[in-house]
């Protein structure tokens, strides 16, 4: 289907200036066109939704207040731990995946510098030379030269375009192209929090694994203890070889835990290496002699989260967006009015080719408005009205999706640490037997078998509190990062990213 466009288009030349009657009115229509131009399209509002007064899960925890002590953006720095702060201070300016976040950010900066653009008029120069040539309309060529008709042009021409923006259609995109790029940088702080996240998480499992070492290799020292004394007492006739047996196992099988621990903590330190931008043959972490300890997280109002969780900043950002390209598409049923201006110079040689005989120019407004498509503008209207709704579902359930997951960590947060109480209290219990096993064997009064019974026991249980304490750290970050990393209610992505970098 062919595209019929219709223009409108008065011009005026070298010849005196003087308008007709219809270029004086349509040059009327023009001046109160631009002056009481408004831009087409429905104006954003945000979509309702469903915010609850407070978390369900969030009885007990201590209400959030802005603390000046804590440096905006920096939540990784409530753990305590100087390395790791270094560390993500190295992801902040050092991590690729981010870099390409930010790198898109600045894509759609450069968008929007060019739609702000569209608002002045454009200017081009070109000079150039043609070689033309024309029939002389006589049936006899043979009297014509080979050369006949043949004629060079010289040009030099300066051309200025400007389009009136009086339906709005270029300050809707303009609209749509800053929506845009605030999405595009929420999306850079929502990737960046996601790396902090991942970095944090590792870090802390790491030295919960350097603690799990420490106490292997002392459990090792006191099996190997264990076994010497069982010779002993197989060589004195007071035990079986049985026992020498069941100590053996039990050494061999703990040092097997504490080689399995070493790859373990290898796939930590890779994983950190990569997130730092750094090889990971020439990085390594050496072990401390603690872990981090869990801090404490205030939590804050339900309302707060949908302004300061990038993604959810992000999908609004998306819908003001999808809000502006309808009014772009709807601009299009109507006429679009331009204003051009060329001058120059022409000539057939090069001698005295700039000189005011050789001068031309030409000046006049233009209407274009297409008057049949086959129905393209209207499936491009239906079209971005579909993706509008198509965004407004996905923010609402972005919102949904962020109240779900600060409910989910706080009730993990809450049932892992009544967890630990009892698993500690477990753990006490479990150190006392084994502490009067040991004696009884010790006296001869139970068998070897009874204390390797009461050992693995109390390991088990040492282990288990180790790792209550990495998933209530894990879950820690995760509640943090599904706070939207903080909860000092600032609402200024960019003022965010400074603080994070």
């Amino acid at each position: 289907m062919t595209h019929r466009l219709l223009t409108l288009a008065p011009a005026l030349s070298s010849q005196p200036w003087t308008l007709a009657p219809g270029s004086r009115l349509l040059a009327l229509v023009l001046s109160a066109l631009l002056l009481n131009a408004c831009a087409i399209g429905p104006d954003y509002q945000r979509p309702d939704t469903t915010t609850p007064v407070a978390f369900k899960e969030a009885a007990g925890w201590r209400q959030a207040n802005p603390s000046d002590a804590l440096a905006r953006g920096a939540w990784w720095e409530l753990y305590g731990d100087a390395q790791l702060n270094d560390l993500v201070q190295t992801l902040n300016r050092s991590n690729q995946t981010v870099a390409q976040s930010e790198a898109q950010f600045r894509q759609a900066q450069a968008l929007v510098r060019s739609a702000r653009g569209a608002f002045f008029p454009s200017a081009d120069l070109s000079v150039g030379k043609t070689r033309s040539s024309q029939g002389t309309g006589s049936s006899n060529s043979s009297l014509t030269s080979s050369s006949s008709g043949i004629r060079d042009t010289l040009n030099a021409q300066v051309g200025v375009s400007w389009e009136a923006d009086v339906w709005g259609k270029l300050r809707r995109g303009l609209e749509a192209n800053e929506a845009s790029a605030q999405a595009s940088l929420a999306d850079l702080a929502a990737m960046r929090l996601s790396q902090q996240s991942e970095l944090v998480q590792n870090y802390l499992q790491l030295r919960v694994i350097d603690q799990q070492k420490r106490l292997l290799q002392n459990t090792v020292v006191a099996y190997e203890r264990s076994l010497k004394m069982s010779e002993n007492q197989y060589r004195a006739g007071i035990s079986g070889k049985d026992a020498v047996a069941q100590a053996q196992t039990q050494l061999r099988n703990t040092q097997a835990n504490l080689i399995d621990l070493i790859w373990q903590r290898a796939q930590f330190e890779n994983a950190i290496a990569v997130l730092t931008g750094q090889p990971p043959a020439g990085f390594t972490l050496a072990e401390t002699q603690a872990v981090p300890a869990l801090p404490q997280i205030p939590v804050s109002l339900p309302s707060q989260l949908l302004e300061r969780r990038p993604d959810i900043a992000s999908a609004e950002r998306s819908i003001i967006a999808a809000n502006a390209n309808i009014g772009v598409a709807k601009a299009a049923y109507y006429p679009d009015f331009s204003l051009s201006l060329s001058g120059g110079y022409s000539s057939s040689t090069y001698e005295d080719w700039i000189s005011v005989p050789n001068r031309f120019w030409s000046v006049g407004p233009k209407i274009a408005l297409p008057l049949f498509d086959g129905g393209q503008r209207s499936a491009e209207v239906d079209r971005n009205e579909a993706l509008y709704d198509q965004t407004v579902a996905k923010y609402r359930q972005t919102v949904l999706d962020g109240f779900r997951e600060v409910e989910n960590y706080l009730v993990q947060l809450k049932v892992l640490e009544d967890e630990a109480v009892v698993q500690q209290q477990a753990l006490e219990s479990a150190r006392e037997s084994l502490r009067l096993t040991s004696n009884q064997y010790k006296a001869g009064l139970i068998a070897y078998l009874d204390v390797v019974v009461v050992q693995a026991t109390a390991l088990s249980a040492e282990r288990t509190v180790l790792n209550l304490q990495q998933s209530r750290l894990i879950a820690s970050v995760n509640l943090i990062t599904a706070l939207g990393g903080g909860w000092d209610g600032n609402t200024d992505l960019s003022a965010n990213e400074k603080a994070a970098q």
